[in-house]
Parts: C-alpha cells; sequence; structure tokens
C-alpha cells in the first residue's frame, strides 16, 4: 500500500506547486500591468520593485493557497478518476477512507507549512509588500486611523485628538486625562500638539492643566506654549492599517494584548488577522476532501464539469471568508466566529460530500 500512498501523495505534492509555479507569474505580470505607470512615474528604483515582487509573491500565496490546493486536488484526482485509477484501487479491497490517507498526509505537510509562513515569513513580506504601496502607489493616501483618536496610554492614562498627523508629527484638540482608580485627578488639554524629534519631546500650544480639587476648588494652570515629555511615542499612537499582519505571531499577541488595554477601535480587525492564521491552515484539511468527494467520481462531462464545481465552491469560500471578516471589522461581531465561520460550514459540507462519495 505504501506504492499507492507514495503515488497519490508526490501528485497532490507536484500539482500543488506547479499550479502555484504557473499562477504566481501570472499573478505578478497582471499586477506589474497595472502598476507599471505609477511606478515609472515616481522613478522607483529597480532594486525596490523586485524586492516589492519577491514580497508580493510571498503575500499573495500565503493569502490564496487553499484555492491552489483545492483547484490541484481536483484536478489530478479527476484525472485518476477519468483513467479508471480510482475504480481500480478501490477494487482492489482498498476503502475509500484508506484511499484518502496519502490526501490527508499531503494536507498535513501543506498545513504545516502554511502556519510557518503565515507566522513568520508573511508578515515580513506584508510589510515590505504594504510599505512599497503606500509610498509609490497610494501617494497622498494614508495607511494610518488619524481622526478622532481615543486610547488608554497606561493604567491611568486616556489621551484624545481629534486629528493626527503622522507625517508631521502633529495632533489637534489634544487632550490627557489622568485617573486615580475612577477618580479624574488632572486633565491637560492643547490647540496642538508637536512631537520634536531631536530630543524626543512635545510641544504644546495654548497648554492648560486643570487639577481636579477634593475639598478645594481646581486648580487651573495656563501657557501659551510649553515643552514637556509625555508617556508615549507619538508612533505608537496612530498604528497603519495593515500594522497586524506585520506582526509575527509572538508580536502580534503583545499587540493586540496592548491595544486592547489601550481601548483600539480598531481590535477586531486585529484579532481577525490572529485567527486567520490558525484557520487558513485547517482549511487545507476541509477544502482536500471536499475536493476528492467532488472530483472521485468518473462523471459524464469529464474533468470540466469537476473543475467547474470546484471553482464555483472556491468562490463562495472566499465571498464566506470575506463577507465575514468585513463584518467582524466593521460591527460588533465576534472575529473567532467570523473566522472560524467558513471553515465550520465547509467542514460540514465535507462530511456530507465525504458520505456520499463513499456510497
Amino acid at each position: 500500500m505504501k506504492i499507492l500512498d507514495w503515488y497519490i501523495l508526490k501528485r497532490y505534492l507536484g500539482t500543488f506547486f506547479t499550479l502555484l509555479l504557473l499562477f504566481i507569474p501570472i499573478g505578478i505580470t497582471v499586477n506589474l500591468a497595472e502598476k507599471i505607470d505609477k511606478i515609472l512615474a515616481n522613478e522607483v528604483p529597480f532594486i525596490e520593485v523586485a524586492y516589492y515582487y519577491v514580497d508580493f509573491t510571498i503575500y499573495f500565496a500565503n493569502l490564496l493557497f487553499p484555492i491552489f490546493l483545492f483547484l490541484s486536488v481536483i484536478f489530478f484526482t479527476s484525472k485518476l478518476a477519468n483513467n479508471t485509477e480510482i475504480i481500480a484501487f478501490l477494487s482492489s479491497g482498498v476503502s475509500f477512507t484508506r484511499f484518502l490517507r496519502p490526501y490527508l498526509i499531503g494536507a498535513t505537510i501543506i498545513c504545516i507549512g502554511a502556519l510557518i509562513m503565515g507566522m513568520y515569513l508573511a508578515p515580513s513580506a506584508s510589510q515590505g509588500f504594504n510599505d512599497f504601496t503606500y509610498k509609490y502607489l497610494k501617494r497622498g493616501r494614508g495607511a494610518a486611523e488619524t481622526k478622532d483618536v481615543f486610547k488608554q496610554i497606561n493604567d491611568d492614562e486616556f489621551i484624545f485628538a481629534t486629528n493626527f498627523d503622522p507625517k508631521n508629527r502633529t495632533a489637534s484638540n489634544f487632550s490627557l486625562e489622568h485617573f486615580k482608580g475612577n477618580v479624574l485627578k488632572f486633565k491637560i488639554s492643547a490647540s496642538r500638539l508637536s512631537f520634536n524629534t531631536k530630543d524626543s519631546t512635545y510641544t504644546l500650544s495654548n497648554f492648560e492643566k486643570r487639577i481636579v480639587g477634593v475639598e478645594s476648588d481646581d486648580v487651573l494652570i495656563h501657557n501659551r506654549k510649553l515643552d514637556t515629555v509625555l508617556p508615549f511615542e507619538f508612533d505608537e499612537l496612530t498604528p497603519v492599517s495593515y500594522i497586524a499582519e506585520t506582526k509575527n505571531f509572538t508580536e502580534l499577541n503583545e499587540f493586540i494584548a496592548q491595544e486592547k488595554k489601550r481601548g483600539s477601535a480598531n481590535i477586531n480587525r486585529y484579532k481577525v488577522v490572529a485567527y486567520k492564521r490558525w484557520s487558513l491552515p485547517v482549511s487545507a484539511y476541509i477544502l482536500t476532501i471536499i475536493a476528492v468527494a467532488v472530483s472521485a467520481m468518473k462523471r459524464r462531462g469529464g474533468m470540466g464539469v469537476n473543475l467547474a464545481i470546484g471553482i464555483a465552491i472556491a468562490f463562495v469560500f472566499v465571498f464566506f471568508d470575506k463577507v465575514f471578516g468585513t463584518m467582524a471589522e466593521k460591527s460588533t461581531f465576534s472575529p473567532l466566529i467570523a473566522v472560524w465561520f467558513p471553515n465550520v460550514f465547509f467542514g460540514v459540507l465535507a462530511f456530507f460530500l465525504l458520505r456520499k462519495a463513499k456510497r
């Protein structure tokens, strides 16, 4: 039986990597054709373009590997079915469950590789991909949330500003509130906040500090301009929208815990990224089982029918993944449910299709 296992496993991995090698150059060509005008207009150095497309390759291979895997399994399994090889395997006394074993071994190999890539390689690629995009291709468009920023910067202090400018390192209508327990002790306000890179201090224009009195009246302190040190880094206040994608497993967990403590409005977006790093590798098993169940039967229409069914299922999977992910990012919908619902739904579908294929 080891011959059968190696035969299917080699076809499984070989077809998957062949499909990647075929489609990634196509993706690069299409992307380059779309971006070439902006690249030339901005006079982007060739070496940066080369690094961008290396990052592009890793970024999209990690993003789309479940679809490539699904279509490759349907493709080579349909060929086995059309050549009546599957009938020969099953007629020799091999059960359908036993026939699935090399597929599951292949899915395990892909799953481990995808897990390592998603946790450590893809974040670095995402950093380069997005930095290049916003630096050269989306000039004038900010990557950070800069309107009405509210954050808890430590256990006792909260800040608010109506408008942050990361490029000039300034903020408008800034305020800092210091609490002891649930009691407000003092509040600092300024019409404008400016960060001084030379000495890492802040300049507060139209400064006002209100010290809240307990038994006496409040104390007000005014200054037209004040240079001081504040307990936060300016860049931490307005992280770019893709910041979670650029952090590895350990960094992302620490970042989410920190942003949750600060009351970040984007916490669901960060959780979606974290949960997807676990859910996408698991989808390799589910999509493999569905692909085998759909394509193991020899159909009258041949391989074309199986591929059509496979492409339809792949589009539904992507649709579910995008819709539920967006729901979680833009609302109070649970990120955990949003990310894992497609796997649960298609896992149930895989169970029923597998039972039908066994019969």
